[in-house]
């Protein structure tokens, strides 16, 4: 069973839905799909507003939905151009213009012969080898890229989980029980006229307001809010995404910032040891474990602990400065390392959108 999905292709129904949709005794009427053949899945989304078009690329055969449009490539066409092809937008005015109106907003309605009376300029077969040998090298590119970025992130995971968690750690690290309450000092500075108000979010960290949410969010008297430093640690007691108790961030501004009363501010014992909490809290799973015995659920769905009861719980830490040290620099290198690498990575993402645009008209 065979799915078409905007972000993957096609792909293996049980991978996409981690279960299987369809059945034996429900796949009457479905249509089978062999190396090389092409799926219309007219569904609409973010990736694909006109729905995806892809290519099959595994040698067994499969079946898709008949609610799908299968089709394809007849010599001169190249099976691989058609695939960048409709990649591109250049079909997409076609779809526009051709396509009927239908009653469902999420789904493409247009008939099949009108689908495949769609015009397309067609290049000499050597034009088109050029083409998808230049776009194909690109994704290549694109994958081993992706595959660094997740590969640093994944390393960075397993050096926070050596450290923090494993009782087994390969590192040779004196470790103690230490009480946050030893790490973390509460700064409870609330003279913070004329500063700017910063918000916290799960992958930005202390962050300008404006610049994350679009507007300010401030109340018109900040005088009560509380003053963040460099390398302060904020705890949000707001709830979002895979952290239903709220995230813990080291403030990485170079300048000092308000942030709402609502928020816990901390100075920790060290920069480094700042920043290994910071490391610590941004696994989710750690943070709801150790937030989760300490708060309630309020009933605006904020969560009920004071900035003093977040202290009051040990955390399995390094007990020498010189230890903190020198995971936390070994941390801030990796993530300097995935930050580069997911630049690069947008980069070759956009300079594929680009030739995709630039390519078919």
């Amino acid at each position: 069973m065979i799915c078409n999905s905007a972000k993957n292709g096609l792909i293996p129904q049980r991978e996409y839905f981690d279960k299987d949709i369809a059945n034996a005794d429900n796949t009457d009427g479905y249509y089978i799909i062999e190396k090389d053949d092409f799926v219309y899945n007219p569904r609409k989304s973010a990736e694909a507003p006109y729905g995806p078009v892809s290519i099959y690329k595994y040698a067994e055969k499969g079946i898709v939905s008949p609610l799908y449009l299968c089709f394809r490539a007849l010599h001169p066409i190249n099976a691989e151009f058609f695939d960048f092809y409709f990649k591109s937008s250049a079909w997409h005015r076609y779809i526009y213009l051709a396509g009927d109106s239908g009653a469902r907003h999420d789904r493409v309605s247009i008939r099949d012969d009108v689908f495949f009376a769609m015009p397309i300029n067609l290049p000499s077969e050597a034009e088109q080898h050029k083409i998808s040998s230049l776009l194909s090298s690109i994704e290549k590119r694109i994958k081993a890229q992706a595959a660094l970025v997740e590969n640093l992130k994944k390393y960075k995971r397993g050096v926070i989980y050596e450290l923090f968690v494993n009782p087994d750690s390969q590192f040779d690290v004196e470790m103690a029980a230490i009480p946050m309450s030893q790490l973390l000092t509460e700064y409870r500075n609330r003279n913070t006229e004329g500063l700017r108000v910063c918000s916290v979010a799960v992958s930005r960290g202390v962050v300008d307001q404006i610049e994350h949410l679009g507007r300010s969010f401030a109340a018109s008297d900040t005088s009560h809010y509380g003053r963040v430093k460099f390398g302060d640690v904020v705890y949000t007691k707001s709830p979002t995404g895979d952290f239903p108790f709220g995230i813990v961030k080291q403030s990485k501004l170079n300048e000092e910032v308000a942030v709402s009363p609502l928020y816990g501010v901390y100075t920790p014992a060290s920069y480094a040891t700042g920043n290994l909490i910071h490391a610590y809290f941004e696994q989710y799973q750690y943070a709801n474990n150790y937030i989760c015995t300490l708060a309630q659920k309020g009933a605006k769905n904020t969560i009920n602990i004071t900035n003093q009861r977040f202290l009051e719980k040990c955390i399995r830490f390094p007990v020498k400065e010189s230890d903190r040290e020198y995971f936390s620099a070994l941390l801030d290198m990796l993530t300097e390392k995935a930050i580069k690498a997911e630049k690069m990575l947008e980069y070759l993402l956009a300079q594929k959108r680009t030739l995709l645009a630039k390519m078919f008209i």
